[in-house]
């Protein structure tokens, strides 16, 4: 496959027209047509169902549209990091899921604009395990993760503060009276919970014993969308607290309290592009007061 090949394929799955996508990408259609075609047979897949005015992705298509993007951007930003510039410019992706913690590092990134207003950011959202994922496949420079989490791999730095634990409940709910909740108040209660099985682990032990034998109603690794489960009668919502609040909900912190720290991680190697390598010994001289593996 050639990544010239791939960025048609991404053109023609992005205006699910190929005529369309033969005019943006300036190629005549049989030309792109071709192109698709022998990508298929290279493959061994059917990529599109064809209909006369629009197509539609297979799921052997929607495989490859997902790495496809991923190779194409881990190109792109090859290209980017050999550009050579007098002034320091590049871009950095973070992954990182809804936490306390980001607003620290926005603080960090925003500083370090200032200095360098030609480096610039894309973020990505997601938990740990998909952070951790993107890092190894090179997509992502940085991760901010939430522990417990296996950073074996990695070299990090360990940002301040905690993250507290709690549930969201409805405000007409009997627990939406108490200043927190004890495992007792949510052992009856069906819990809409995370999909990380080492967050899962921790909740269970704080429940102690009974901690087997909790109801698990729903998961997921979108909090928004979670918390429309809970606002629906669904369960509580366990979740760290964060700056916002869902209308219908009441966060209740957790007694007795479970805190989890977060760590910026990023991939054991030598080298790394000027901008990161620039934005990481300006994070470790912010943060190595506090960090347990200073950079």
């Amino acid at each position: 496959m050639e990544l010239r090949v791939l960025r048609y394929f991404l053109a023609v799955a992005r205006e699910e027209n190929i005529t369309k996508a033969a005019a943006l990408l300036h190629l005549t259609q049989p030309t792109l047509s071709r192109q698709l075609m022998q990508l298929e047979e290279e493959l061994g897949v059917q990529l599109f169902y064809r209909s006369r005015y629009h197509i539609i992705l297979t799921d052997e298509g929607m495989l490859l549209r997902r790495r496809a993007q991923e190779l194409v951007d881990l190109a792109n930003k090859t290209m980017q990091e050999f550009q050579k510039d007098p002034e320091l410019r590049g871009e950095i992706s973070i992954g990182s899921g809804d936490l306390e913690a980001m607003s620290t590092l926005a603080q960090l990134l925003a500083d370090f604009q200032k200095l360098h207003p030609q480096v610039t950011y894309q973020i990505y959202s997601g938990n740990a395990d998909s952070t951790k994922e993107r890092l190894e496949g090179g997509t992502l420079d940085l991760g901010l993760l939430l522990e417990p989490v296996d950073i074996s791999k990695y070299d990090f730095l360990r940002l301040p503060g905690t993250e507290q634990w709690g549930v969201h409940v409805r405000e007409d709910s009997p627990l939406a009276a108490k200043e927190s909740v004890t495992a007792k108040d949510l052992l009856q209660t069906p819990l809409i919970i995370t999909q990380r099985a080492l967050v899962q682990q921790q909740l269970k032990r704080w429940f102690g014993p009974d901690g087997e034998h909790i109801q698990i109603s729903a998961s997921g690794n979108l909090p928004y969308n979670m918390a429309q489960m809970a606002r629906a009668g669904m369960g509580a919502f366990l979740t760290v607290k964060l700056r916002c609040s869902y209308e219908g909900l009441r966060f209740l912190p957790l007694s007795p309290p479970l805190e989890a720290g977060t760590v910026l991680a990023w991939k054991k190697t030598e080298t790394f592009p000027p901008a990161l390598s620039s934005f990481l010994a300006y994070v470790g001289k912010c943060l190595s007061p506090i960090s347990d593996h200073p950079k």
